[in-house]
């Protein structure tokens, strides 16, 4: 039997995309092997490819003049690779640091270059976002850097900067979830384990003409131009988490694409989050409502002890991974898009007894 998986990565997956992989796992499209196996320049896995990628734009409705690549290293790589292909002599880039993600990115900008927080919420225990007054940013700054949606702390920036700087992206955790304004953004890139498929792969998507400026003396695989080239086949891509990354995105199409994901996003938390409220003070959430996850709701019982029981009673009810970071403590329900309505209904119904029992 199937549990109720509310882990913030890896993801939930549709359950009709598992068996369909299960179907195809001895033998992909009369091949006589799994894509597991298969030659990366092979007909069978090149159409793989390119199906995703095409699944990609057209779900995220990327304008043509962006380019999508399909990278190794998930997106914590990435908090190295964007300075390091971005970042020219002379310049600087802002960093919002609003919580786990945010600073690690920062982190990993400064040791290659002039990076700075632009704005920190660490005072406020990374309960918000900031609001575009509040960003601190310098004259020579390339790029500001944000995190649309913080795993850990169960916030989102429920709308991006509007700002005379390109914006770079990190929307691992709500990639595809909501619709993304391209005119801002130079660079968006994401884990693809918390929302779209397996661990393993990180799909960016880079303005092309940014690509043009980007440092040539890089190592090769660390110059996103070259996996341009190559068409995100330099060497060996992650084969089988595209090839599942491609059946999740047709799902997502057949649901009404990134305008669905959004409604059931905002319903689906909106459940969890209006329990929270209508518990008299029982369940708490620590983050400001207007800057609310719709991804990762994290709240708290009146005690550690009592977070222990929920989760070990949930648990019991077939819902697992939902304990809170270890850096955090609490709980905290992921509810990616392909979590299942049941799912939901499930925990919400389990919150209702569970504060029943403890009053």
């Amino acid at each position: 039997m199937r549990i109720h998986n509310f882990c913030a990565g890896p993801c939930t997956l549709p359950l009709d995309v598992l068996e369909e992989v299960q179907g195809e796992l001895l033998d992909f499209e009369g091949s006589g092997m799994s894509v597991i196996e298969m030659s990366h320049r092979s007909a069978e896995y090149e159409a793989v490819h390119e199906d995703a990628l095409t699944l990609f734009r057209e779900n995220a409705a990327v304008p043509d003049d962006f380019t999508i690549l399909f990278l190794q290293g998930g997106a914590t790589l990435q908090f190295a690779v964007v300075p390091m292909n971005l970042l020219g002599e002379g310049a600087s880039a802002g960093y919002v640091r609003s919580g786990t993600w945010g600073k690690g990115a920062l982190k990993d900008a400064a040791a290659w270059g002039e990076a700075y927080a632009a704005w920190d919420g660490e005072s406020i225990a990374f309960s918000r976002m900031p609001s575009d007054d509040e960003l601190e940013l310098r004259p020579d700054t390339r790029y500001l850097h944000v995190t649309s949606n913080e795993t850990i702390e169960g916030i989102r920036m429920s709308s991006f900067p509007d700002i005379d700087l390109p914006l770079v992206g990190d929307m691992s955790s709500d990639y595809l979830s909501r619709p993304i304004p391209w005119e801002r953004f130079d660079l968006v890139y994401g884990g693809a384990q918390k929302n779209l498929g397996p661990a393993g792969l990180a799909v960016m998507v880079v303005r092309t003409a940014a690509l043009e400026e980007m440092h040539t003396d890089l190592p090769s695989y660390l110059r996103l131009g070259a996996h341009a080239d190559k068409h995100s086949l330099m060497n060996t891509p992650p084969m089988f988490a595209i090839y599942v990354t491609g059946k999740v995105l047709r799902w997502m199409k057949e649901r009404g694409g990134v305008a669905g994901m959004e409604e059931r996003a905002a319903r689906r938390s909106g459940s969890v989050y209006d329990a929270i409220v209508g518990s008299d003070g029982f369940y708490r959430s620590p983050v400001e409502p207007a800057h609310r996850s719709h991804m990762n709701v994290v709240f708290r019982t009146p005690s550690n002890e009592l977070d222990a029981a929920f989760l070990a009673g949930a648990e019991e009810h077939g819902m697992r991974n939902l304990k809170g970071h270890r850096s955090v403590g609490g709980i905290r329900a992921s509810i990616y898009n392909a979590m299942t309505d049941e799912g939901v209904d499930s925990l919400v119904g389990f919150m209702a007894a569970f504060r029943d029992s403890a009053g």
